[in-house]
């Protein structure tokens, strides 16, 4: 009776700090400490679910500091008032949830909240959803580690207007899967990021991949977004704008 006794205390003493260490998570989470790359533990989710993770806010001074000395190229030509920052949950191809961060404008800010919670639930494929400004706002940095991103101020590939970018209006999801090709008149094929010349064949099957019809490109469709696949001049497999 007393080991019986002792097994039932030591099962429910186990039992009461496992929730003790849910609920400090659940604190340490409310106070930041899950940070944009991190990855949330399935335990946590399946206690205290995921809706926490996804979020709009203005843009702080501190984040303001960090975009101007990266993603701003031209600060005279931005509106802070219409810019927003995320947080949201996003899987990578392994089922990870990871916490991923983007600047967008504040017009297609609920927009991608939606999208982006109904490709969490889905389990659609991420790999990496940081702050340009941590690639230097290098776009073919950025691109080449396949990360998704949102603003940066920056003419469009091709050279002259401002992209869609700029302004917070376009998205890239999975860039180095879902390249940039154009062919020049000189005949010279233009592809970005370096490296994705193997994933223009889009009868291939691998990770990432954005096709038509799929989730990504339906959700994005629905919200009111082109996609660079659809274009006649070129495609942009990653690329979604409004």
């Amino acid at each position: 009776m007393r080991i019986e006794f002792a097994r039932h205390l030591v099962s429910v003493v186990s039992k009461q700090v496992f929730l003790f260490f849910l609920l400090l998570s659940s604190t340490v989470c409310a106070q930041g400490w899950y940070r944009p790359g991190d990855v949330v533990p399935e335990p946590y989710l399946k206690v205290f679910g995921f809706q926490r993770f996804f979020s709009v806010v203005s843009i702080d001074a501190e984040l303001r500091a960090l975009m101007e000395c990266h993603s701003v190229k031209m600060e005279k030509h931005v509106d802070w008032e219409s810019l927003r920052y995320l947080r949201v949950l996003h899987h990578d191809a392994d089922g990870n949830a990871v916490v991923g961060e983007m600047v967008c404008n504040v017009l297609i800010a609920n927009d991608l909240i939606e999208i982006f919670k109904a490709l969490f639930e889905a389990g659609y494929p991420i790999e990496k959803m940081r702050l340009i400004d941590h690639y230097d706002g290098d776009d073919e940095a950025s691109m080449r580690d396949n990360n998704t991103s949102c603003f940066n101020q920056r003419p469009i590939t091709a050279g002259g207007r401002m992209s869609r970018h700029s302004f917070g209006m376009a998205v890239d999801i999975n860039p180095k899967y879902n390249p940039y090709c154009k062919v020049k008149a000189s005949g010279n094929k233009v592809v970005k990021p370096e490296g994705s010349v193997d994933y223009l064949n889009r009868s291939e099957s691998f990770s990432y991949k954005i096709v038509k019809g799929d989730l990504c490109y339906r959700l994005f469709k629905q919200h009111g977004f082109r996609w660079g696949g659809d274009w006649v001049s070129g495609k942009d497999y990653q690329h979604f704008e409004r």
